[in-house]
């Protein structure tokens, strides 16, 4: 946890209250005594974040995030608690007090950042070395990579060799402990250390501030390990948010980023002139990585490879951007498997042409169905009506669907009435499954995953909870909390560690701001305590609520005590008692 003074933090939150931050971002509507929006978080049409100004925190009772204003920059922004404390300093116009910072995850990350800046350059030298003329020479000439694409790029080789890059960082003074947390090694199963990259061309993964936070690597043997292996998570990288090449494209002066599928697509494009390609990192495109791009304010075109898979993953990425807000073109040309084969193959005027004429994944779709179905037999005019009603139903703009449906009438001649009621059939029960998914996938596994299986009764878990906001609001009168029940009386991990720290912060006297909990609680957690303590406030007699919440733990503990002590047999009759009851 950053050592910053809770004084200070105090201060800056009550400067930037999370109103006026929040509304800096998100359009806030009132909803009764608090203020409500669509999550920027999650897709919804129906608004469930809610900001209450009371507790100066937020919740959306969607997806289960959570926090006070910190969080939500830390969210919104992409970034780690201490930069996102900075980043608000910087909104208030108040100094940093970097004096005061002694965070040992900071020290780790600056630690990791050094290690792999020095295995950059380690892997860049290695293509003058004899050792590594495999990989120049797969660069330069079969891949056609320039010299100064090499240089730009920090482009290298990982040696075939089990320990090369281990032994040099340690001759550098890192420890193998270090290393390991960069994910630069890994640990064998025997207690030793060996290289993760070997033999392989090295891609370092630089972000926005110029830090190289991570490897891609490209197998020069078909037959070692997989083709292309990333650097796993650390405490500077991840791959969810991480778009290669984004530190070049972000300056680019043409108006589009190329979203690219590989590396070598976004090197091929670099030096032919188009400095705005970009690819993800070996994985799906990710709304983090959307968000990221939004907010960049170029327009998006996808560059994906032509074969089936790239079309599957154009469809995905096309509905990821959709999901923010962002409508994106598809590269669609032929002769070619991806951007790096046709430019090669064809050029660049060609590939400057197909950019100018790339389409919408919707348009695309539309051209995919006229190419699929004979209009003239009525079973396959009837598919391509059911087809392009499904495309058709996700269009959110009204305007632009009416002109689609009216142009298909026309074409086809169908009675437009009859079309449009069958679209909004199709919507509405897209929403419903959207809906019902959505419940299943991400209600599901943040609440459940919270309270691990527990397979509590809901009157015990919200008794714990309702103990836990009492604490919260009412830490003068603890007595009557720690002198009924202790941490044992909570079966879920969380709540109890929750109920620890309560205590102690109680007796030491500490400010119970929403802030300290960063301390005991990871993410999904935090948004948990967010939502319990903006539940039921000062609703009628908190103490007679208070007395029923402790005797709901104390009767359960005795219940779960005397299951205990009892036999197999009686257990055996206590389980048939219930299945009656329950008939």
């Amino acid at each position: 946890m950053v050592k910053i003074s809770e004084e200070f933090i105090f201060r800056l939150k009550t400067i930037c209250d999370i109103t006026s931050v929040v509304s800096n971002y998100l359009e806030l509507k009132f909803s009764g005594k608090n203020k409500k929006c669509c999550c920027p978080f999650h897709s919804e049409k129906t608004p469930s974040f809610v900001v209450f100004e009371e507790t100066d925190s937020f919740y959306c009772f969607g997806c289960g995030i959570g926090g006070d204003v910190i969080t939500f920059i830390e969210k919104i922004e992409n970034l780690e608690y201490i930069e996102a404390v900075k980043f608000l300093c910087k909104m208030a116009g108040v100094p940093f007090p970097e004096e005061e910072v002694d965070d040992l995850k900071a020290k780790k990350k600056e630690k990791i950042l050094k290690i792999n800046k020095l295995a950059a350059r380690f892997f860049f030298e290695n293509l003058k070395k004899s050792e590594g003329i495999q990989g120049l020479k797969y660069l330069v000439q079969k891949r056609g990579i320039k010299k100064n694409t090499i240089i730009k790029y920090g482009l290298g080789v990982a040696l075939n060799s089990w320990n090369s890059l281990k032994d040099h960082l340690k001759d550098c003074g890192y420890t193998y402990e270090e290393m390991e947390e960069a994910n630069l090694i890994v640990k064998s199963k025997n207690g030793g250390f060996y290289d993760k990259f070997r033999n392989r061309i090295i891609f370092p993964i630089i972000d926005l501030k110029g830090d190289v936070v991570g490897f891609g690597g490209r197998s020069l043997d078909e037959n070692f390990g997989p083709k292309y292996l990333n650097s796993s998570d650390t405490l500077v990288f991840k791959k969810s948010f991480g778009v290669y090449s984004l530190n070049f494209a972000k300056n680019s002066m043409l108006n589009e980023f190329l979203l690219c599928e590989g590396y070598f697509d976004v090197l091929t494009l670099y030096q032919n002139g188009f400095d705005s390609a970009i690819a993800t990192l070996g994985t799906s495109l990710t709304k983090e990585q959307a968000r990221l791009l939004k907010r960049n304010k170029k327009d998006i075109v996808l560059a994906y490879d032509m074969d089936m898979p790239g079309k599957m993953a154009a469809k995905r990425a096309s509905l990821v951007f959709e999901e923010i807000g962002i409508k994106v073109k598809v590269l669609n040309f032929n002769g070619a498997k991806d951007p790096d084969e046709f430019v090669k193959k064809y050029g660049v005027l060609k590939f400057k042409l197909a950019v100018e004429n790339a389409i919408t994944y919707e348009k695309l779709q539309f051209k995919a169905l006229d190419e699929k179905y004979d209009l003239n037999d009525t079973d396959q005019k009837r598919r391509y009506i059911d087809e392009f009603c499904r495309i058709i139903s996700r269009e959110k703009d009204s305007l632009k669907k009416e002109i689609e449906i009216t142009k298909i009438c026309q074409r086809l001649s169908l009675d437009k009435f009859i079309l449009l009621n069958h679209v909004r059939h199709l919507a509405s029960r897209q929403k419903k499954m959207a809906t019902k998914k959505f419940n299943k996938d991400l209600i599901y596994n943040i609440r459940k995953k919270n309270i691990k299986g527990e397979n509590l009764p809901i009157k015990v878990i919200k008794a714990q909870e309702g103990v836990l906001r009492f604490l919260y609001y009412n830490p003068d009168r603890i007595d009557l909390v720690k002198n009924v029940i202790d941490e044992n009386f909570f079966n879920i991990k969380w709540h109890k560690d929750l109920y620890c720290f309560l205590i102690k912060s109680v007796e030491q006297k500490r400010n119970l701001d929403l802030y300290i909990f960063h301390e005991v609680l990871d993410e999904s957690h935090f948004g948990e305590f967010s939502r319990i303590i903006n539940s039921n406030i000062f609703k009628g007699n908190i103490l007679s609520e208070l007395d029923d919440y402790l005797k709901i733990l104390k009767e359960f503990k005795e219940q779960k005590l005397s299951v205990l002590d009892m036999t197999p047999k009686e257990l055996e009759e206590k389980r048939q008692e219930k299945a009656k009851l329950k008939r």
